[in-house]
């Protein structure tokens, strides 16, 4: 698919220097680019490499303006931002022509909005609704009453368990398993044996959430886990029930989230954090990778990086790793 430099600066908000006409085809890295790719720098470093490269265009920062090469420029405050949004006019198009694939069992009182398609294997249970535009991978399984959003992708066999909500623009990766039951159970002290406690709640998905390979998010015991719109949640993450996770956070793989914490607006969660039921993280903490956060903690400080087990800001875990060095010398 062509798309003009000009649609794309419309798109991203750039001002074009050069020839606004040329059309490319996809986007690429420098080493690998070709003519009809786009290519972007956000450091004058690299932009030397950028115009010498075989690259269509070039998307770039201001300071790039006085630059006077041959090479079509589209200037903008955040050529990093702008190329991902670039990107997706050229996403691989899905077939979204409105079918549902012969092999689908989709039930009769399921509503399917214009243009949703539904591909082999999957099975839409009663009362389902899926907005517009949204597409619905081979073998996923959506249960009864879930409601689905416009222009969402869930990719192979992904399942939906009922009192599910997902929003619009949604991307579940393949083999995630959205509003199962959560992990709790009652102890009969007389005898020692667990029973089951109602797992009767429900999940919602915000806006623009992605969520990646075989992640899991449980539905509430007896009321809502929640994501907010615009998080991020990397392949392999666990999201225990009753969880409130806010707008705009970063949840990087094998993470695990317990029942009941909080996570606000804006963290950023590394790779295989560990955070304990009842916990709540305040907006715009930073916890590094592996870091454990034991239960009913809180953890504030926006901007502020929080490392180890207990997790506690890094200038202070680092000062603890040098006197531990030094102890072990002196024996």
């Amino acid at each position: 698919m062509k798309r003009s430099l000009k649609e794309i600066a419309e798109l991203v908000q750039a001002r074009v220097v050069g020839d606004a006409a040329i059309e490319v085809t996809g986007v690429s890295s420098i080493a690998s680019s070709g003519p009809g790719d786009l290519v972007f720098v956000d450091s004058e470093k690299s932009l030397g490499a950028a115009l010498t490269s075989k690259a269509g265009a070039v998307i770039v920062g201001k300071f790039a303006e006085s630059n006077r090469g041959s090479k079509t420029l589209l200037i903008c405050d955040q050529p990093r931002l702008a190329f991902a949004r670039a990107a997706r006019l050229f996403e691989a198009e899905k077939t979204r022509a409105g079918s549902v694939h012969p092999t689908a069992i989709v039930h009769e009182s399921a509503r399917l909005g214009t243009g949703v398609t539904i591909a082999e294997r999957v099975v839409i249970h009663d009362g389902v609704e899926v907005g517009e535009g949204t597409w619905v991978g081979a073998g996923c399984v959506v249960a009864a009453g879930v409601q689905i959003g416009k222009d969402c992708a869930l990719y192979p066999n992904v399942t939906v368990y009922s009192g599910t909500r997902i929003g619009d623009r949604v991307l579940i990766h393949a083999g995630a398993v959205l509003g199962s039951d959560g992990f709790g159970y009652v102890r009969d002290e007389k005898n020692g044996h667990y029973e089951k406690f109602p797992q009767v709640g429900r999940l919602e998905i915000g806006d623009d959430v992605e969520i990646g390979a075989n992640a899991t998010v449980d539905r509430g015991a007896l009321d809502v886990t929640r994501i907010g719109r615009g998080t991020k949640i990397d392949n392999l993450v666990h999201v225990g029930h009753n969880v409130q996770i806010g707008e705009d956070v970063v949840i990087a793989a094998q993470t695990g989230i317990s029942g009941s914490a909080v996570l606000e607006n804006a963290v950023i969660v590394g790779g295989q954090v560990g955070i304990a039921d009842h916990v709540r993280i305040e907006s715009g903490a930073i916890l590094g990778a592996q870091s454990g956060i034991p239960t009913k903690k809180v953890i504030r400080g926006k901007g502020i990086v929080f490392w180890g087990t207990p997790a506690r800001p890094i200038r202070e875990y680092l000062k603890e790793l040098a006197v531990l060095a030094r102890l072990a010398k002196k024996g």
